[in-house]
């Protein structure tokens, strides 16, 4: 199983408080069918509690995954600065998700090499 962050994300990573290993227990709980919301196509929202804070008013973000052995971190936004994501936002996320889901493990290990991917868990 590989777990991917974006560049994007990892980004948005450091300015939420969130770390690494609260991304993989995310994708532990959904492997498990913890899966907060199915958006089409192999997108999809989860919630993640900020340390202290919880789930409720934590942070959502958004994966590209086959939900077996293929999840990467493509979207984060905090509850407190977004109730959700709009229209165009979710159709250029599943555009870049069935891009994602193309890729070969050639191509994710050359995307990681340029630094567009990084692993974690």
């Amino acid at each position: 199983m590989r777990v991917l962050k974006t560049k994007a994300f990892n980004k948005w990573l450091k300015k939420s408080g969130l770390t690494d290993t609260l991304l993989c227990n995310a994708v532990e709980e959904m492997s498990q069918g913890l899966i907060d919301a199915d958006l089409g196509h192999g997108l999809y929202k989860k919630r993640v509690g900020h340390p202290g804070r919880g789930k409720r008013g934590g942070a959502r973000t958004l994966l590209a995954s086959n939900l077996d052995d293929r999840w990467f971190f493509i979207f984060g936004f905090n509850k407190n600065e977004k109730s959700n994501i709009d229209e165009r936002e979710k159709v250029a996320l599943l555009d870049f998700t069935q891009d994602l889901m193309q890729f070969s493990a050639d191509d994710i290990n050359k995307s990681i090499k340029i630094g567009f991917l990084m692993e974690i868990c």
